[in-house]
């Protein structure tokens, strides 16, 4: 399998550990030169449009603005923009709802770190 690498990938979630692990995974999976983390949609949008990353990883349930809106707000800075939703087994519907607005993919939690990795290179690859 061809194991594609961003040269910048952007982790939008509220809880720090969460974003510790993505990054973790990220580092040890080579799958990105630099990474970025912002603590929730406001935030993330922000870091989206000054840093415009190859990919977003986008946790759906958060304060201020949620992962929903921001995917929204990115989608409307660059239509082509990867994102893949974050979000627990309840919130099921909520990714359906995005994969529709046009995120690429998605990881349930609690996921599986090796499973993590294939989704990520999927998404990269992605034209």
């Amino acid at each position: 399998m061809t194991r594609g690498v961003a040269s910048k990938i952007l982790i939008v979630d509220d809880a720090s550990f969460m974003r510790s692990v993505l990054k973790d995974i990220i580092k040890n999976n080579g799958l990105a030169s630099e990474i970025f983390e912002a603590a929730d949609g406001i935030e993330g949008v922000k870091a989206f449009q000054k840093i415009r990353p190859d990919l977003v990883t986008m946790d759906v349930n958060m304060p201020r603005a949620d992962g929903i809106q921001a995917l929204r707000a990115i989608l409307k800075i660059d239509p082509h923009a990867k994102v893949i939703m974050i979000s627990s087994v309840e919130e099921k519907h909520i990714v359906q709802d995005a994969i529709k607005l046009g995120a690429r993919d998605y990881v349930v939690k609690p996921f599986d770190r090796a499973n993590v990795p294939l989704t990520l290179n999927k998404v990269i690859r992605q034209r």
